[in-house]
């Protein structure tokens, strides 16, 4: 499996959103790494990972893959980051392996109770043939990266980095959907159970237009040890368009616990 190793410091992992490709989290990952230690990967599934995917173990082979992934950087404990669809990745793995998370992070990840709306659902019956009108779609995201770069015009040229990101290490249709039934498959709401530290970070509600910033927020009543914190001007893409902010957030979170999980075990 090829991971993605850089910086130095506390050890962070980064498991990327539902179209599997951690490219498209550059500029995050970038942000991290000046601060702490990055460990990242394209999910198992996508070919250029190299990882192993097995259709009877499903969503559980991603969670796998981030005790493979520690395993191959020789890191035996992390702050544990999971983005969106990722997030669920990160909790089940937080859950499964205690010993290996020293801390956990939720960026606008869906719920373990998340079940696919209507325009999901819509998405699901042709994947591949509706591509280009979920392409489309997309541009209502455009909002949010308008508002983090303080206006439409100097939003431009960050639209345009990603966009090319998007195409360079394009996603797939059919391993996406693929994801979102595997989600259906199983019942995350009685595996979830996590006692490490916890930060839920959400744009605003009025900017992420993928994931419901209040549903996010269901984390805080599963655990009421979590933290919660939001950046401004942005919504779902925020890890994206305020990478600096994203990981001024984490860092300092990952590295006092992490600390804190020291001294407990010296004590």
């Amino acid at each position: 499996m090829k991971i993605v190793d850089r910086g130095s410091g506390t050890p962070v992992v980064v498991i990327p959103g539902i179209q599997g490709r951690w490219e498209w989290m550059a500029p995050a990952i970038d942000a991290l790494a000046r601060r702490c230690r990055v460990i990242t990967f394209s999910l198992a599934d996508e070919p250029s990972c190299g990882g192993r995917f097995e259709e009877r173990r499903g969503f559980w082979c991603y969670v796998e893959q981030v005790r493979e992934a520690l395993d191959a950087a020789g890191v035996k404990q992390a702050a544990i980051c999971g983005v969106s669809y990722g997030g669920l990745i990160a909790a089940a793995f937080a859950t499964r392996y205690p010993d290996r998370t020293s801390s956990l992070v939720l960026f606008s990840a869906p719920p373990p109770s998340w079940t696919p709306n209507a325009r999901v659902k819509f998405y699901l019956h042709a994947p591949r043939l509706l591509t280009p009108l979920f392409l489309i779609a997309s541009l209502r995201m455009y909002r949010e990266i308008a508002a983090a770069n303080a206006g439409a015009l100097r939003g431009v040229p960050a639209a345009t980095r990603h966009a090319w990101r998007v195409v360079t290490h394009m996603f797939s249709p059919h391993r996406m959907a693929r994801r979102v039934r595997l989600i259906e498959s199983v019942d995350l709401r009685q595996e979830l159970h996590v006692t490490k530290p916890t930060l839920v970070i959400t744009g605003e509600p009025s900017l992420d237009r993928i994931v419901p910033v209040g549903t996010t927020r269901e984390y805080l009543r599963l655990w009421p040890q979590a933290s919660v914190a939001t950046i401004a001007r942005t919504g779902h893409l925020g890890l994206i368009t305020r990478p600096a902010e994203f990981a001024r957030l984490v860092v300092p979170f990952a590295e006092h616990a992490a600390e804190a999980d020291t001294r407990r075990r010296v004590g």
